[in-house]
């Protein structure tokens, strides 16, 4: 079977749902989901979306997210990312995004690593708000389709550039015949045992880029979330604790009840704090702490938080809540250009599985959100200016087959990580 689009995007989260919503509205867009639409990390993700709060604090925000990345950061990225935030924060309100506010304004929450308060957010439900705002936006377009359950098993290329991509779905073989293709496949979390990510996240699109040799940088760089709720002899995808709970006052304290680190610092600094007490105190987790709090205001600023622990058993208003360090984000990926292209032409990767250097080697906290917002739209603007002059109806796709990989796409991934990551221990990785 064969289809014809302009654009195919691999991936329904933020990048890839932002970047379909900023194409012309004249071009033929299919995005492909390899789950349910909903089932990303985008619809995860709790804390907010960074923004400079005016053209005063850029200069902060870009020195903020350089001192979490260890000053390893691409610097034109990273003041491309504060001077571009307000105006897609503001597309994102103009969708119909509802963001929390105190008095009629909109209200600012401050994580690990910020000077200042400068996270907006919708309670602690926030990419939920994100991606609803999106996908409804997405089903108003004629000219945007939505595929669920359809996995991209390959890219298709010839004379070094990408002219579509196959697929399955409902078990059947489909090669999509598109001008251009956007991976915005997430991260790697479902290699990990101990990860906030969607188990089915296994780094699909890095597996493409790595058996095309289209250049990646930086895999290295994996982020390990301080807090994730600690649950015995479970596999599952781990409950986030928002760094938003320790933003707003939590602490996190040793089996004694004692403070042992500054909860605000960047997440890597924190969580090899909290491996360190983890093996003074001979546990497998800490304590973090919020019954100080008011409990109204607790059930409110942090209602999914508090409905989900009370599920496992705590009552975060009277309870001290067990948490363990847990893999939750790839700062490298695919090497990205500041339009987010790839070294191949005709392909784009945006969100998590690019590399847009924006991080550096850890994180700043509530800037994946910006980042696939602001980097899609660019990569949409740049594919706007320029598809008119890719021509694909010359090429026989009846040529083109799958090509069986001997390793899974998880197997290339795994291999080359532990490659480079020598202090990536096997256990900490999925079977």
């Amino acid at each position: 079977m064969k289809l014809i689009y302009d654009v195919l995007i691999v991936g329904s989260g933020v990048s890839g749902l932002y970047c379909a919503l900023n194409l012309n509205p004249s071009l033929n867009i299919l995005v492909i989901s390899k789950e349910d639409i909903s089932n990303n990390n985008t619809y995860l993700a709790q804390g907010g979306i960074s923004t400079a709060k005016g053209k005063e604090d850029i200069s902060v925000f870009i020195e903020d997210t350089l001192r979490a990345g260890q000053y390893k950061n691409k610097l034109e990225s990273v003041e491309i990312l504060a001077n571009e935030s307000i105006d897609n924060i503001e597309s994102m309100v103009n969708y119909g995004l509802n963001l929390d506010k105190i008095n009629g304004e909109v209200a600012f929450t401050k994580e690990g690593a910020h000077s200042v308060n400068r996270i907006v957010y919708s309670k602690d439900t926030t990419g939920k708000a994100v991606f609803e705002t999106l996908i409804e936006e997405a089903n108003k377009r004629k000219n945007i389709t939505l595929y669920e359950y359809t996995c991209l098993t390959d890219i298709i290329t010839t004379n070094g550039k990408c002219i579509g991509g196959i697929v399955i779905k409902d078990q059947q073989e489909i090669i999509i015949c598109s001008k251009v293709v956007v991976l915005a496949t997430g991260g790697i979390g479902g290699l990990f045992k101990n990860s906030t990510n969607q188990r089915h996240l296994t780094g699909d699109g890095l597996a493409i880029a790595l058996k095309h040799n289209i250049k990646v940088k930086d895999i290295n760089y994996i982020q390990i979330h301080p807090t994730a709720f600690y649950e015995e002899n479970s596999e599952s995808r781990k409950l986030l604790i928002s760094e938003s709970v320790r933003g707003e006052g939590g602490k996190l304290l040793n089996k004694h009840g004692e403070r042992f680190v500054d909860e605000l610092l960047p997440r890597d600094i924190v969580s090899k704090a909290i491996f360190k007490q983890m093996k003074k105190d001979n546990r497998e987790y800490v304590y973090l702490d919020v019954t100080h709090l008011e409990d109204k205001y607790l059930k409110n600023r942090f209602s999914f938080i508090y409905e989900q622990c009370l599920i496992r058993g705590t009552d975060i208003t009277k309870d001290y809540i067990k948490v363990a360090p847990a893999q939750h984000y790839f700062m490298g990926g695919i090497e990205v250009d500041l339009d987010s292209k790839t070294s191949m032409d005709n392909l784009y990767a945006v969100g998590e599985i690019s590399c847009t250097g924006v991080h550096g080697a850890n994180r700043l906290a509530s800037n994946s959100l910006l980042e696939g917002l602001v980097f899609s739209k660019r990569a949409s603007n740049h594919i706007n200016e320029n598809i008119d002059n890719i021509d694909i109806s010359h090429i026989n796709y009846n040529e083109f087959k799958i090509d069986l990989l001997n390793l899974s796409n998880k197997d290339i991934v795994l291999n080359e990580i532990k490659s480079i990551r020598g202090d990536l221990k096997d256990e900490l990785l999925a079977n």
